[in-house]
Order: structure tokens, then sequence, then C-alpha cells
């Protein structure tokens, strides 16, 4: 039997976990559940499976206080009020579940307010509810965030500074640099990737070693939604894989059946976790006032390359946002940069054409 792909695993366990969670609510979640299987990933609907638990435990403590959450009916929902509604969004802010404090943010509570009208909407659409209360309640205004990113200009150079802490492990502890000495030509290999390519945490932690085509410098990712894509990448990443592979290649230890291109010290495919927590540990030497993370290193690349082409199409493209409108959300903010540069550069009586006449 061939064996499963890191995504099918992954979509596995998203699934597994979703049947677990539905088993906790109301019986017609299910319904919700399979109606919208066809046109979302497991992903999607385990993150639709937790923001309804939230929900339906909000309903069970604040609204219908008598009743638990399984004894919740497909018609209790068209009891809520939008009040309810903003009742409940207002609740997200803090709020105990499973004997955890959570908090959400702006981003957070849009979601879990996107999740409830696709919810309604289903129901709503089968004529079982009568009212699709959440499409009455405004969406939480979501504020920019400043882009947090690695910078290489005239002042500094955090990109260059990173990639010669990850090489040499300047900065480490002496127990970080114990294991440097085995991990620092993979961490190095990681690095660069990200800079180099902009691809996310998920795609690099699914490369399989023979996805790499280190002589055409292309490799294969899996997108979101599972779609395969071909992206490019320079010199200094081939270089850093190059040697990378030679390692994991030549290692005795790696099994021989182990496809994952880049492996933990157990020779395991490497987890989403660990990933994140080596660029931590380098990022906090180089720019310790900067939370820098796998997604940080992304919007490094896209900005370096959005300066670099001032085409919003072709970053969106190679980043794999399937919205040109993503893209320029993000990146806006380069374009605020450009603008103050050349305000700061305008030359008010235009003396520097004066003196070159």
């Amino acid at each position: 039997m061939a064996q499963k792909s890191y995504f099918e695993q992954r979509e596995i366990a998203c699934t597994v976990r979703t049947n677990a969670i539905i088993g906790e609510l109301p019986y017609f979640v299910r319904d919700f559940f399979i109606g919208v299987e066809q046109n979302t990933s497991p992903l999607t609907r385990l993150n639709y499976a937790y923001d309804l638990r939230v929900f339906f435990d909000f309903l069970s403590k604040k609204i219908f206080r008598n009743k638990k959450i399984n004894d919740i009916e497909l018609k209790d929902l068209d009891l809520l009020t939008s009040t309810d509604i903003e009742y409940y969004l207002s609740y997200l802010s803090h709020y105990e579940i499973n004997g955890k404090t959570e908090r959400c943010t702006e981003t957070g509570k849009a979601r879990k307010l996107s999740t409830l009208r696709a919810f309604y909407k289903y129901f709503f659409n089968k004529n079982v509810i009568t009212a699709n209360t959440p499409t009455k309640v405004s969406m939480p205004k979501i504020h920019e965030k400043e882009i947090i990113r690695l910078e290489s200009d005239g002042n500094k150079d955090e990109i260059g500074d990173i990639l010669y802490c990850v090489s040499s492990g300047s900065g480490l502890t002496q127990k970080q640099l114990s294991y440097h000495n085995a991990t620092g030509t993979r961490d190095t290999a990681i690095i660069t990737l990200f800079l180099g390519t902009g691809i996310r945490i998920s795609e690099l932690v699914g490369l399989n070693i023979n996805d790499i085509d280190l002589e055409s410098k292309s490799f294969v990712v899996t997108r979101k939604g599972g779609s395969r894509a071909v992206l490019y990448f320079n010199d200094e990443v081939k270089s850093a894989l190059f040697d990378y592979i030679s390692l994991r290649k030549n290692d005795k230890k790696v099994p021989e059946e182990e496809k994952a291109l880049f492996l933990s010290l157990q020779n395991k495919r490497i987890s989403t976790r660990q990933v994140q927590e080596l660029v931590k540990k380098y990022a906090k030497i180089i720019s310790p006032l900067k939370k820098i993370t796998p997604h940080k290193l992304r919007s490094t690349f896209g900005t370096n390359l959005y300066r670099q082409t001032g085409d919003i199409y072709a970053v969106a493209n190679v980043l794999g946002h399937k919205d040109v409108n993503t893209t320029r959300r993000h990146y806006a903010a380069i374009t605020e940069d450009q603008k103050k540069q050349v305000s700061i550069d305008y030359d008010l009586t235009n003396r520097k054409q004066k003196d070159d006449d």
C-alpha cells in the first residue's frame, strides 16, 4: 500500500478531529458539515467546528441557561436576535471554554461571525429556519497592522544578519550550539528557502525530497486547497538546498522510505512547531524587538519582491494569493513607504537641477 502524503495525513487528522467535535454539538450541526463538505477543505471544516463549539457553549451558558449544549434545538436559532449575536461578539473578548481562558482579536471575531453566517445561511436556504440573523450584524472593523519584516537597506541588513547567524551559529548559547552542529545546514536551507521564495510554513513542511529540482532551480509545492504549483529559486537558495540535500542523502540514519525533505533530529518529517521555534531562535538574536515568525519571513520576501518589481500581480502569483486584493492589503504599506521617500527626496527649490546645470 502506498504511503499517504503529508497533506493526505493532515486532511485525515483534520476530519477525525472535526467529527469528534461534532459529536459534542447538537444533532443538526452534522447536517451543516455534510452540506458544506463538497465546497470546503478539511481544515476549513475543522475551523468551523472550533467556532461552532464556542458558539454553542456561549448559548448554553449565557442565552439558554437551562439547556445543555446537546439539548439545543434547531428552532432555537430562530429565537436569537441580532443583539444576541452582538452580545456573542462582545463575549469573545474574554471567555472560558474547557477550563481555558481565551481572547479573540478583531480578526478572530470576524472569522467566528463568518462561520455563523455560513451556518445560518445553510439552514435558511433549506427553509428550516426563518431568520438569517447574523447577516444583520456588521463585521468587526479590522484595523490594519504594520507589516513586520526583516529589513535590508543602507542602515541595517537584518536579512544578511539572520543568514549569517543561522549558518555560523553566531550568538547561540553553548547548548544551542551543540544542536547547531547537527542542524545548522538544515536550518540554513529552511531560512534561505523562506526568504528566497516566500512559501508558507505548511508548504515547506510538506515538501518531499523529490519535489526539488536543483538543476532547473525549481520545486513543486502543494498550495492551500490542494492545488500544486511550480516555484523557482535563485542561486543562493540552490546552494543552501544543495548543501542540505547532499548531507541528507549521505546520512545513513535516515530511513530509506522517508520521503520528507526537511527532517527532525529523529529523522522524521519536521513539524510546523519545530520550524516556528527554529525561526524564533535565530530571529531573536538578530532582531530581539521584532516578533519574527515564518510568516514574517514570507512577508519579507513579498515586500522585497514588490519593491524590486512594482508588480502586485506577480507578487500575488508567486505567493499563491487567489485574490490580488489580499496581496494589495498586505503590501499597501510599501506603497506608503515609496510615497514617503518621494516626498523626502523632493527638491523644493529645484536646487539639484540648478547645481547639475
